[in-house]
């Protein structure tokens, strides 16, 4: 299944490839200034129809090149709407066509400021500085009065395209700051630099301009162009659907091996996150103190024994999977709450031979870190493997891996350990051994909660072993969908923030969404 859409709407791309974009559309025949027309009709329309953004006129900051031009062209449709509107530029302008629109809003009356505008006033500024494919530094006068507007009246600042000063490539500033708006319009696709964590605050809420890039456009791009997903998405997937005559072990069995004396919620919220998933059977090994009320806390989960614990209250998992024939399991979750020991053999043949999905997080992660293949490991394993780290264990696991640009990082590290991965963020990256690679485009402080990561790895781990039993083949499609639920029920639970509450809610999402 392919999803979500491969179109506009989800494609990401980089600043070259925006440029190689707008080059094609126009050796097909788009001309230039049609293209810049189109640009500042969209956004002079955005702004419209926001009118509490205009109330008290607006102030266009030219850069300049053609990004100064969108500019302008707004300026001039917001000036024939009767909107009170003024420019400056802060540059000398060096494109023609730039030049032309600005001699025509003069020609207008649109008033051009001599001096820089007054940060302290509620003038809405748009922002049309640089766009794409920034280099330069940005000047210190030009960055103390973005901030100084952000200060003041933060929801009455926006940037076309890209915020000045950012690169919109990796998202990190061009010259240890940016302009930081309360919107961001980009022009035609996604650029992969706005959804990367280090860009969050200094995009604001991201919105998207559609300016008609032919189909015959984007069918050329891979199929394994990234893709942002949000929250809608979630209608569009068709979530796995066993055969109503199946019985509880046909409808996903999960083992899950977790916690320790150290950590005893962790293996709480795995379960917890495995049964919310509505996979039919779910086991465990847990440490001792979590077992013995397990018939209270748990008591759909079946006890298949108690994980061994070393003197630093960590857990020993290596033995117990030698007790149990690992193959009669969907999927297997090994991790939340283990603690860190220096386990040098705990990764042998039955975990490399098991045909069914494995799921490692946290502290599965980390020990297989400190064994002398390390994620080469992987490679050998005879099912599929889903990696859950966040960055500090990614780090860990891939030391060689540059983590700069965590989707660079994401799709890298799939690729070379045969497995998809799941990088954990506010915009988590999920990438499978061929290069298809979804990024969360959604961003809400209500996931970065103590023990949702626990949820998270019981909950795909559940998902995964009731898409096993259902089609009996695992897409890493499941995976991305499953993050982005877990991202929606932290976002929209309106009973609670912690973990617990949360993954009730997420359950009934889930129970509601499959059927």
């Amino acid at each position: 299944m392919n999803w979500p859409q491969f179109d506009s709407e989800h494609l990401m791309v980089s600043s070259e490839q925006m440029k190689n974009i707008e080059q094609e559309m126009f050796s097909m025949g788009m001309p230039v200034e049609a293209l810049m027309e189109k640009v500042g009709i969209g956004i002079s329309s955005w702004i419209l129809d926001r009118q509490g953004l205009i109330e008290n006129g607006a102030i266009v900051l030219v850069g300049p090149g053609h990004n100064g031009g969108d500019g302008l062209v707004v300026a001039r449709e917001l000036y024939m709407a009767g909107v009170d509107i003024s420019i400056w530029c802060p540059l000398p302008l060096k494109k023609e066509l730039t030049q032309k629109h600005f001699d025509y809003a003069r020609q207008i009356g649109i008033q051009n400021l001599e001096r820089k505008p007054d940060s302290n006033s509620h003038l809405l500024w748009i922002e049309a500085l640089f766009g794409i494919g920034q280099s330069r530094t940005i000047s210190e006068e030009i960055v103390h009065l973005l901030n100084s507007k952000k200060r003041f009246s933060p929801d009455k600042l926006i940037s076309i395209d890209v915020p000045a000063g950012l690169d919109s490539d990796n998202g990190k500033t061009i010259s240890n700051t940016s302009c930081k708006p309360f919107s961001t319009i980009s022009l035609g696709l996604f650029k992969s630099g706005l959804i990367q964590d280090s860009a969050i605050d200094y995009v604001g809420n991201l919105e998207r301009l559609d300016i008609g890039i032919p189909d015959k456009i984007l069918a050329d791009f891979p199929k394994t162009q990234p893709l942002r997903i949000s929250f809608s998405d979630l209608t569009t997937f068709a979530w796995p659907k066993p055969s109503k005559s199946k019985s509880k072990y046909q409808r996903g069995r999960v083992l899950v091996v977790a916690g320790s004396e150290k950590y005893k919620g962790a293996a709480s919220l795995a379960l917890n996150g495995a049964l919310a998933s509505g996979t039919g059977s779910v086991s465990a090994f847990l440490p001792q103190s979590v077992s013995s009320g397990l018939w209270v806390t748990h008591p759909e989960v079946l006890l298949l024994g108690d994980l061994n614990t070393f003197q630093d209250g960590s857990s020993d998992f290596s033995k117990v999977l030698n007790e149990v024939d690992l193959n009669r399991f969907d999927s297997i979750l090994l991790g939340p709450g283990l603690g860190i020991a220096k386990e040098k053999d705990c990764f042998g043949s039955d975990l490399q031979d098991f045909k069914g999905l494995l799921v490692l997080d946290a502290d599965a992660i980390n020990r297989l870190s400190i064994t002398s293949k390390g994620w080469e490991w992987l490679n050998d394993r005879e099912g599929p493997t889903w990696l859950t780290p966040h960055l500090e264990e990614f780090k860990r696991l891939f030391p060689l891996i540059d983590c700069s640009n965590p989707l660079k990082a994401g799709i890298e590290a799939a690729k070379i350990c045969s497995s998809s991965v799941l990088l954990k963020g506010a915009h988590s990256v999920i990438s499978d051994p061929e290069g298809k690679t979804w990024q969360i485009g959604q961003v809400n402080s209500s996931v970065a909660r103590t023990g949702l990561g626990d949820v998270l790895a019981g909950f795909v781990s559940g998902m995964g072993a009731f898409g096993l039993a259902s089609t009996e083949r695992l897409d890493t499609n499941l995976l991305a969908a499953s993050a982005l639920m877990h991202a929606y029920a932290g976002a929209s639970c309106s009973r609670g923030s912690t973990a617990s509450v949360i993954c009730t809610f997420l359950g009934e999402l889930i129970k509601k969404e499959s059927s």
